[in-house]
């Protein structure tokens, strides 16, 4: 039996056939690396670029917190595009989402990357920053749901952590992109000329990734699940009366699993331009590059992880890997201090390896928290509530932390907690079940 097969009760599942499971795989990590190379992006410019170009009439640490702050917004704006978009994902499909929120994404990156500055047009320019962030939010809580779903409902439910990995490296892809092409420009460019305009040329470019990633979606069917849904007449019609109605445990066990691995990827990926350049006096490239290792570390790892987590209990494996991230937090600020890059580097991919043995098997969990008929709405809701009091508030607590105590053991244990919330939600949350996928297989004809 190959892992496109499915099985149910006593009888083989016909295979899906590997063509639409590779495009499914294809399209998944694609557009979620597309999508989040626009969000990581503006991640990387607000720790470096926007309290210079967006709020210069403030002192730097200043600068930057309103910078996180705009950053906030992009999380904050998630709920609701999770709301929006999962419902839909439940209704009329998977695949009409995709298209929807990537087109949304990359059309408020790319008028980030022409927006004028403070100095051109004033108060007016981080107004507007703002309301395009909320609109990358929106884009990216919408996204993440479906975009595992495709993959996910396309292979064998017995190796889902697998398959639903393929959105979950889309992150560190779109990461390794925008850092990378940022790490390009410092080079090639003087100061003055990345701060003028070489910044703009990153968030320019992704309209010819967003082009690549609805060329991709276009030309994919929903997934099989769906159209068994779709073909008995099940779709919900109050996708999430019906979750906080019968599923608000999952719900709850879902959005807090996620807490723990938002606040960690925030201190390795972004917190540590902030923490590296203005405090221990790195130069900005070194802090890149290091960034840029460790998401080219995880483009592996967090495949890996999810099948790993196939293989042994996947409940167990997250949360091992939930206590080591806490854990290499302290050891990696014991040991980061001086100029150093081997151990910033070090310190970073290592950090990076914790998330990832988090983030691989996530989406799978995640995922397996709700029935079919209601995965699209109850995975975007954990994915947008968890990102709210996860991801969206830790670089900016990281930066109010160090401002207010003046050193990282407060950020560290701001760390520990979010593991703790972590460890919350996998106890709370349900082993996999994959006999609800094969009933709908063989409803739609497939057994």
């Amino acid at each position: 039996m190959t892992d496109t097969q499915t099985r149910t009760s006593g009888t083989a599942a016909k295979p899906v056939r590997p063509k639409g499971l590779y495009k499914a795989f294809a399209a998944s990590l694609t557009g979620t690396a597309l999508e989040w190379y626009d969000f990581a992006v503006y991640s990387a410019a607000a720790a470096i670029v926007f309290p210079l170009i967006f709020f210069p009439d403030t002192d730097p640490l200043t600068g930057t917190i309103l910078a996180f702050s705009t950053y906030a917004v992009g999380y904050i704006s998630r709920p609701i595009g999770g709301i929006i978009f999962g419902r839909l994902g439940d209704r009329i499909g998977r695949k009409k989402v995709l298209v929807s929120t990537l087109m949304i994404i990359g059309i408020a990156t790319v008028l980030i990357g022409v927006l004028p500055g403070y100095a051109s047009i004033g108060v007016a320019a981080p107004l507007i920053l703002v309301l395009l962030r909320f609109a990358q939010g929106v884009g990216v809580g919408g996204e993440w749901g479906g975009a595992v779903l495709l993959s996910s409902e396309y292979g064998d439910p017995k190796r889902r952590g697998f398959w639903a990995s393929a959105a979950q490296v889309g992150p560190p892809a779109g990461n390794l992109m925008a850092n990378g092409a940022l790490a390009i420009l410092t080079l090639a460019l003087s100061e003055e000329q990345f701060i003028s305009f070489g910044w703009r040329i990153a968030f320019l470019f992704s309209a010819l990734l967003v082009a690549f990633g609805l060329w991709i979606r276009l030309h994919l069917e929903d997934t099989p699940i769906f159209k068994a849904i779709e073909a008995r007449g099940e779709q919900p019609n109050a996708p999430i009366k019906e979750i906080f109605r019968h599923e608000l445990r999952p719900l709850v066990a879902a959005t807090l699993s996620r807490v723990g691995p938002d606040v960690l990827y925030a201190l390795f990926t972004v917190f540590t331009l902030t923490y590296g350049i203005q405090v221990l006096g790195y130069e900005r490239n070194q802090v890149l590059t290091a960034v840029l290792v460790g998401s080219a570390f995880q483009l592996f790892m967090i495949p890996l992880a999810g099948a790993v987590s196939d293989r042994f209990n996947r409940r167990l494996v997250y949360a091992v890997a939930a206590g080591l991230g806490v854990c290499w937090t302290f050891i990696f600020f014991v040991l980061l201090g001086g100029d150093n890059q081997l151990m910033l580097m070090a310190g970073i991919v290592l950090g990076l390896m914790c998330h990832s043995f988090m983030y691989g098997p996530q989406a799978a969990f995640v995922v397996e928290q709700f029935s079919p008929r209601l995965r699209s709405t109850g995975s975007s809701l954990a994915y947008t509530f968890a990102g709210v009091i996860g991801g969206a508030i830790a670089p900016l607590m990281f930066t109010l932390l160090l401002s207010k105590f003046g050193g990282w053991i407060p950020v560290a244990c701001y760390v520990a907690v979010a593991g703790a919330v972590t460890l919350v939600g996998l106890a709370l949350g349900r082993d996999p079940h994959p006999t609800e996928d094969d009933e709908f297989h063989t409803a739609l004809g497939t057994a």
